[in-house]
């Protein structure tokens, strides 16, 4: 049986919306992407790398599917994450895609996403981590099916923006942190009885 575990990159107020770039987001009128940007370095690269090891299969929602869909085939060689993106198997759940998907290995859900997911879990195998895909990761802690949470906390606080926990409850139990030369924690923790 393999796990679902959700990669996140938050604020210290839990806003999870547009990381990564100004645009990458702008629903419900939100101005600060980009937030996660001045934050990087080799540690938190490391720490990102190290979780891909992990990784048998990749879970996507419609737009962040679209997103890296967009970034990643196009980036320039050599860079660590592209070989491995296109070659990874690439699950997405999504209400308006049709398939086939233009991204290589990719595969849409068939039905609801929680049930979709519930049948992914009893295969033997890896992890399926789910990248970013805030609205996915909430549907799925709904019915208790992420495993495992990876979160990128960043020293930030934004007062505005969607959250990753927003409605759920969780017992979680933190199995490894690391803090980076810019001060985002690297925390993962895994679910004790569930998320719900």
């Amino acid at each position: 049986m393999c796990r679902i575990v959700a990669v996140n990159s938050l604020t210290l107020d839990g806003v999870t919306q547009a990381p990564g770039h100004p645009d990458e987001d702008r629903s419900g009128g939100f101005t600060h992407g980009g937030w996660a940007a001045p934050y990087g370095d080799s540690v938190f690269a490391e720490a990102m790398a190290q979780s891909m090891s992990t990784t048998g299969a990749l879970l996507f929602g419609r737009r962040t599917y679209e997103h890296f869909f967009e970034v990643w085939p196009n980036q320039p060689e050599p860079n660590p994450f592209t070989d491995v993106l296109n070659r990874t198997r690439k699950y997405v759940a999504s209400r308006t895609l049709t398939e086939p998907l233009p991204w290589q290995n990719s595969t849409l859900l068939a039905g609801e996403a929680a049930d979709a997911v519930r049948e992914l879990k009893q295969q033997p195998g890896k992890d399926v981590v789910i990248l970013g895909s805030g609205a996915l990761v909430r549907s799925l802690m709904a019915h208790g099916l992420v495993d495992e949470f990876l979160l990128a906390i960043h020293p930030v606080v934004l007062g505005s923006g969607q959250r990753l926990f927003d409605g759920s409850t969780a017992s979680l139990r933190l199995t490894e942190s690391v803090t980076t030369t810019t001060g985002v924690v690297v925390a993962t923790y895994r679910s004790e009885e569930g998320t719900r």
